[in-house]
C-alpha cells in the first residue's frame, strides 16, 4: 500500500505560481499512475492532470493546459504539479491520487484511483 502526502499549497496572487508536491511512502511511486484532482467548495471533484506508470505520458484538463505541468522525481518518490499563471478559478483543495490498475492514466473519475492524500489548499486572490 502507498501513502501519499501533498504539500506546497498556499495563498498566491492571480498570475502567480505554486508547485505542489505529492510525496509517497510505502511503495515506489513509479509503479503507479498518479493523478491530481481538485475540489472547490460546492463543486464536484475535477481531474487536473495525471502521469502514467507505463510510459510517463501525461494528461491535462483543458482548463489547465499550457499553465500546469506534472512531473515525477523517482529518486525522491515524489510527483509535482507546477502551476503557473494561476487564476481565481484554480482555487481549490488539491489532492494527489494513485492507482496500480491503470498503466495509462486518465482523469475520467476519481473512482479510478485507490489511494489518496489528505489534500492541500490553494487560494488565488489579490
Amino acid at each position: 500500500q502507498v501513502q501519499l502526502v501533498e504539500s506546497g499549497g498556499g495563498l498566491v496572487q492571480p498570475g502567480g505560481s505554486l508547485r505542489l508536491s505529492c510525496a509517497a511512502s510505502g511503495k515506489r511511486l513509479d509503479f503507479y499512475a498518479i493523478g491530481w484532482f481538485r475540489q472547490a467548495p460546492g463543486k464536484e471533484p475535477e481531474g487536473v492532470s495525471c502521469v502514467s506508470s507505463s510510459d510517463d505520458s501525461t494528461v491535462y484538463a483543458d482548463s489547465v493546459k499550457g499553465r500546469f505541468t506534472i512531473s515525477r522525481d523517482n529518486a525522491k518518490n515524489t510527483v509535482y504539479l507546477q502551476m503557473n499563471s494561476l487564476k481565481p478559478e484554480d482555487a481549490a483543495v488539491y489532492y494527489c491520487a494513485a492507482t496500480g490498475f491503470l498503466g495509462r492514466c486518465r482523469l475520467r473519475s476519481p473512482d479510478d484511483y485507490e489511494y489518496w492524500g489528505q489534500g492541500t489548499q490553494v487560494t488565488v486572490s489579490s
